[in-house]
């Protein structure tokens, strides 16, 4: 058989065919868990969905907690970079802190985020990923809200790293003490006014 007419995982060099089998436990249980949440999908339906053997699971994540921890950020920075259009398409800064505050309120992945945290503050493995998956999402954010700044003239009261992290560290724990069972919601935090962003 010519290299040619084998199939892709036959030429597909070791390293590659891994990494390509990591992605796909990744990206299929990252739907399984918004879907279900984390709880309620196994380890085999995981392995099922994407086409790879539950053993594969543990080898590249060593857990499904691992794995949900990995998903629930990866879902979660993408729901971030959603947000940017959002606040691009306001005109004023005070509509642009309301509009980015109800919608990082409301995005369905802030609380798989949130267990996520809560799964690495308990398993000492765990926490440089929720560590370093914090930092993506911080500088993202920083990033976005220096060059909204820099096109529109506005300005905040802090450094654009301090009002980023103040506004996701806002987002995240309001959503902590919602889902402790608190009898308030997490949209009675007054998100928007933890922004300062205004006019010169």
């Amino acid at each position: 058989m010519s290299t040619a007419n084998r199939p892709p995982e036959v030429t597909e060099p070791p390293r590659a065919r891994g990494r390509r089998t990591r992605a796909q436990i990744l990206e299929r249980a990252a739907d399984l868990f918004a879907a279900r949440g984390g709880d309620a999908v196994s380890v085999a339906e995981i392995a099922a969905a994407a086409g790879a053997h539950p053993n594969q699971i543990t080898y590249y994540f060593t857990s499904k907690d691992g794995l949900f921890v990995h998903a629930a950020f990866l879902l979660l920075l993408r729901d971030a970079a959603r947000l940017e259009p959002l606040g691009r398409r306001q005109r004023t800064p005070e509509s642009f802190r309301i509009v980015l505050a109800r919608a990082a309120l409301a995005l369905p992945t802030v609380p798989l985020a949130v267990q996520a945290m809560s799964i690495a503050g308990r398993r000492p493995e765990l926490r440089a990923v929720a560590q370093h998956n914090l930092a993506i999402l911080f500088r993202q954010a920083e990033r976005y809200l220096t060059g909204v700044l820099s096109r529109r003239g506005w300005v905040v009261d802090r450094t654009p790293e301090a009002e980023t992290r103040t506004f996701w560290s806002t987002v995240l724990g309001a959503r902590l003490v919602s889902e402790s069972g608190f009898g308030g919601r997490s949209d009675d935090i007054d998100l928007a006014g933890v922004l300062t962003i205004r006019l010169p």
